[in-house]
């Protein structure tokens, strides 16, 4: 029997009460008790996550602009400051994508953070490009398990973590704009998140980890689970590595084409030559938002039939507690409509297509009929 591995915070959850399950080989907590609760205090006032079971990587040395450049379908060469943040994915060579991450510019170089589930297959990917790409670039890739991370997200959440955060980067952090991080010693503060709201993410020493997250909680954050983290991630319409995309689709059949930047024409990187061709023949998929208009809910992998443009099916679902609605993303035909049937129990079960997302800072951002 394997032994889950276990983050800094596991005693912590199990003390509240939290239901335990098998995430990515991680004992994560799934819920405190209601699901719903979670969902509805992250939208309402502040929730927190832990999140340290995703990795750190620090890519340092004087090839690192090239080096991320070559490795990342977006151009790191954005990020003009330090503290910048850029969203892009990795792909293969057949433009598929290995991961979805965040790059942040910093003084030292850069930081990435990548994906608990594609922790082993992301190394060794970015190593190896390190070792083979052309120029041989010097560059240090370097994984930080010495560090945790915490998620505060919702409309207080900055209220609420910001004096609890070391006095001396409070002025930086209290100053941060969307997509800006800063840092002070071992501390890195993201004004980044993944459920919609604002809020920061906290990368800080595994010694300080409990301290921190016990003085959220006593602020009033309500610790929150992986089921709410999915629900409120769908309703931001933010894709799920391994659901909404994996290395069988190119960011342009995921709705991430605005994360690939292919100018400049002469910048090269990981899989441009098959991003080129499918743009260049049009993508066949696209990826959309599904809202339910018949009974039922919706979950991952379900057929969805667009008449006569084809068949395509849905990569992620649920019932959204915003919303009061049955919503998901699909991935269906590139000249299908406004209205698709989902099957469900074998019945066909109408639907209507929407630009995602569905919910951002609280707000409904689609009708519901």
């Amino acid at each position: 029997m394997t032994t889950l591995k276990q983050t800094t915070l596991h005693d912590a959850h199990v003390a509240a009460g939290a239901r335990m399950v098998d995430f990515a080989g991680w004992s994560m907590p799934v819920h405190y008790g209601s699901q719903l609760e979670e969902h509805h205090g992250v939208r309402r006032e502040a929730g927190m996550f832990d999140v340290s079971h995703m990795t750190v990587v620090d890519v340092t040395g004087p090839g690192a602009w090239d080096y991320l450049r070559y490795l990342l379908a977006n151009d790191v060469d954005k990020l003009k400051e330090n503290g910048r943040a850029l969203y892009s994915c990795m792909l293969n060579d057949q433009g598929g994508v290995l991961d979805d991450l965040i790059t942040y510019r910093r003084d030292q170089g850069y930081r990435v953070v990548v994906n608990a589930a594609t922790r082993d297959k992301d190394l060794a990917w970015m190593q190896q490009v390190a070792r083979d790409m052309p120029g041989a670039p010097q560059v240090s890739v370097q994984e930080r398990d010495d560090l945790d991370m915490i998620a505060v997200q919702g409309p207080q959440a900055r209220a609420l973590c910001l004096p609890l955060l070391p006095e001396a980067l409070r002025a930086d952090v209290e100053a941060l704009s969307p997509f800006r991080a800063t840092e002070w010693q071992d501390w890195f503060v993201a004004r980044t998140g993944y459920t919609g709201e604002d809020g920061f993410e906290v990368v800080l020493p595994k010694d300080q980890t409990r301290a921190l997250w016990d003085a959220l909680a006593a602020a009033g954050v309500h610790p929150t689970g992986l089921g709410a983290r999915d629900t409120l991630r769908l309703e931001a319409g933010m894709n799920l590595y391994g659901t909404d995309m994996d290395e069988q689709v190119t960011p342009l059949e995921s709705g991430l084409d605005w994360t690939v930047a292919l100018k400049p024409a002469d910048r090269d990187f990981m899989g441009r030559a098959a991003l080129e061709k499918q743009q260049a023949e049009g993508a066949t998929r696209r990826l959309v938002g599904l809202v339910l208009q018949g009974r039922g809910v919706l979950r991952g992998h379900m057929p969805v039939s667009a008449g006569e443009a084809g068949q395509g099916e849905t990569t992620s679902g649920s019932f959204s507690p915003t919303l009061g609605v049955a919503i998901a993303l699909a991935r269906i035909p590139a000249g299908a409509g406004e209205q698709v049937q989902v099957e469900i129990r074998g019945k066909q079960v109408p639907a209507r297509v929407v630009k995602p997302p569905f919910v951002r800072n609280g707000q409904a951002l689609v009708e519901i009929h």
